[in-house]
């Protein structure tokens, strides 16, 4: 039986090539050509990637050694990452003037409850298609945007017809929507799940919907419980809008690799001092520092202490790494360092009111 709330009406907003759309906007010389953000140095990851670049297989995370082998007339720039915030404030600020229930996920995407909206606006769908044009026009971006009665829905519908476009699925087809969808464009269902559900006959949201909670519970931990709700539509998370920061890091990845734990702790005293900046701009401290390690062969340690009091001075960050990094031996030789901060001294705040629920059947 489906449990979600029909009259609910979400947009999710998601921009389209970000970082690499915004560095062709600056640099004109830059556009209709293959770009990546980030990843020119040897041991660099792409950020993002132009759709010019995407032909060729070319995917934020991806080793900028693969991306040039993938497009070897791919054109590398460096991320400017207060130019895309400065321009994300703007998307933002769009946002607002339809609502105030705004619940922003990254700097280039974000839900919106417009069940109750300040344009008096009935349809989900024109607001949609309205605020993506006002994007175009007032910055000359494109976005992309997904319309249904529920976050997860809506994200899944904003991929449909990327870039430049738009998908509404109302509530009357959202069941028969989950259930004809591919197991792996479930939103939260990565690759390695993916496989693990093809190899229990799990192809699309039909076969998943034939599984007991007990059965997935039992291949899939709590998860199993998620996914068994979320293909019937049981979808009941509401935008947030004052959402919690709940960390803050800073991490680099070495050209080279690392092998002296002297070369590491220089390393750290950098990453501490930017970790440092990221905390004051934030304006949070945190007791919790985790030390991450990445060694060559991929392998992921993470090594933390919790302090008594709250800190964000790159002293007190350095000392705790250092701590940390002494804690054990050192496995391998280390290709990336990264400190973060975590328990932090956000205190809840009064939450905004609740949209009044409309029982009336409106176009969406």
């Amino acid at each position: 039986m489906f449990e979600g709330i029909p009259n609910k009406k979400i947009i999710h907003i998601d921009m389209d090539a970000f970082y690499a759309s915004v560095e062709q906007l600056d640099n004109p010389d830059l556009r209709g050509k293959p770009i990546a953000v980030g990843g020119g140095e040897e041991r660099g990851v792409i950020a993002a990637a132009s759709y010019e670049a995407r032909k060729f297989g070319v995917r934020s995370a991806m080793s900028g050694v693969l991306a040039k082998k993938n497009c070897p007339h791919l054109i590398f720039v460096k991320p400017r990452f207060e130019r895309y915030k400065e321009i994300s404030k703007k998307i933002r600020a769009i946002f607002n003037e339809y609502t105030n229930l705004v619940e922003p996920l990254s700097l280039d995407e974000a839900y919106l409850d417009v069940t109750e909206n300040k344009k008096g606006n009935p349809s989900a769908s024109l607001i949609a298609k309205e605020i993506r044009q006002r994007i175009f026009d007032e910055l000359h971006l494109n976005a992309s945007a997904g319309i249904s009665n529920s976050k997860f829905v809506a994200k899944i519908a904003s991929d449909i017809n990327k870039p430049n476009g738009q998908k509404t699925i109302p509530p009357e087809e959202v069941i028969a929507f989950l259930e004809d969808l591919p197991i792996e464009k479930f939103y939260g269902i990565g690759k390695v799940t993916t496989i693990k559900m093809y190899n229990l006959g799990i192809f699309k949201g039909s076969d998943l919907k034939q599984k007991t909670e007990a059965f997935l519970i039992e291949h899939f931990k709590n998860s199993g419980s998620h996914y068994y709700h979320i293909v019937r539509g049981n979808l009941h998370s509401e935008v947030k809008p004052n959402r919690k920061r709940k960390s803050v890091a800073a991490e680099h990845t070495f050209v080279q690799n690392l092998t002296s734990e002297v070369f590491m702790l220089q390393k750290l005293e950098k990453i501490s001092e930017e970790l440092e900046k990221r905390l004051i701009a934030s304006k949070v401290a945190g007791k919790t520092i985790t030390l991450k390690i990445k060694y060559s062969d991929f392998t992921l340690q993470t090594r933390s202490k919790t302090l008594p009091y709250f800190v964000k001075e790159k002293g007190i960050l350095l000392e705790t790494a250092k701590e940390l990094l002494y804690q054990e031996k050192i496995l391998n030789s280390v290709r990336l360092l990264g400190i973060s901060v975590t328990n932090l001294n956000i205190h809840s705040k009064q939450k905004p009111e609740k949209p009044i629920k409309v029982q009336l059947k409106l176009e969406f």
